[in-house]
């Protein structure tokens, strides 16, 4: 039994596919299918019912997996430990962060960091709150930037800022004379959306709960696909098939993109969302922690409000 080895089932059991396992472990499907095997003969027990259609735990396999979960992340601390021997700034720093939050902050705070931590390399990616939240507690990532609500136990979650959600859209549409939008004015309006799995279109149906409920011929498309981006949003507005809703820093780059665009504040209390930091308590590199929360703090992210 080896760590590669429950990392292979503990991937396994999260994509629940054996083609999609290999590639998040970097190996070929046989190689990863021989694993799993080999691991099962060694234990006697069948991990995993296999289907044309899907792969899952047997109830047996849930518990092992729990486990290899749990052995992964103590080896990943003891990585951890070690790192901390050595000088906390001058080793890579893995960084994750929603797919609403990446595009707009790294390229703010990746400079101001550099200044104070030069010998630390930055690996960034950019995920799903679910997905990321999963690398984290396996030691994959060293720390992740989402939006709250997030928690989860064994994580320190601490608030950077607030920004609010505001409106997007053509200078000629209709609302644009408006000084701000009130919620029921969206009623009626085509709004373009993130696909499903975006956290950030659950939080805009919460505080929209009429939107989209009223069909127009006008409206052709309403929800874009899983995968989209905030970018194509922006682009589709500046095209006249919708308008939507998006945070300010998104917001405020797409008009400087764009002299089309305007962006409108809610009448009533405006909706908002709070990103935070997130790592393992057992991350013994607090400095490193340290320099890139205050990096953020520098780096000037147009439309937030901090909350240090």
């Amino acid at each position: 039994m080896t760590l590669t080895e429950l990392r292979y089932i503990v991937t396994l059991a999260q994509s629940q596919h054996f083609g999609k396992a290999a590639e998040l472990c970097n190996v070929s499907q046989p190689t990863l299918s021989i694993a799993v095997k080999k691991l099962e003969g060694e234990l006697g027990v069948n991990l995993f019912e296999r289907s044309k259609s899907n792969v899952r735990p047997t109830p047996i396999g849930q518990q092992i997996i729990h486990q290899s979960q749990r052995v992964l992340e103590e080896a990943s601390a003891i990585k951890d430990i070690a790192k901390s021997g050595s000088n906390q700034l001058s080793t890579p720093l893995h960084i994750g962060a929603i797919f609403t939050i990446g595009p707009y902050l790294f390229p703010y705070f990746i400079s101001p960091l550099q200044k104070t931590a030069p010998d630390m390399h930055l690996v960034i990616e950019e995920g799903y709150t679910s997905s990321l939240r999963k690398r984290l507690k396996s030691g994959e990532v060293d720390v992740i930037l989402v939006s709250l609500p997030f928690s989860e136990p064994d994580i320190v979650v601490q608030p950077l800022y607030e920004e609010a959600f505001v409106v997007l859209l053509p200078k000629d549409h209709a609302l644009a004379s408006q000084t701000a939008i009130k919620k029921s004015d969206l009623d009626n309006e085509n709004i373009l959306m993130m696909g499903e799995g975006h956290c950030f279109r659950d939080q805009v149906t919460e505080i929209l709960p009429n939107i989209n409920q009223n069909r127009s011929s006008e409206a052709s498309i309403r929800t874009m696909t899983e995968g989209s981006s905030l970018e194509t949003l922006c682009h589709m507005v500046s095209s006249g098939l919708g308008i939507t809703v998006l945070p300010n820093s998104a917001a405020i780059g797409a008009v400087d993109r764009s002299d089309g665009l305007v962006i409108k504040p809610f009448a009533e209390i405006s909706p908002s969302r709070t990103t935070a930091i997130a790592w393992r308590v057992s991350f013994p590199r607090h400095k490193a922690i340290d320099a890139l929360r205050n990096a953020i703090y520098l780096s000037n992210l147009p439309g937030i409000t901090k909350t240090e």
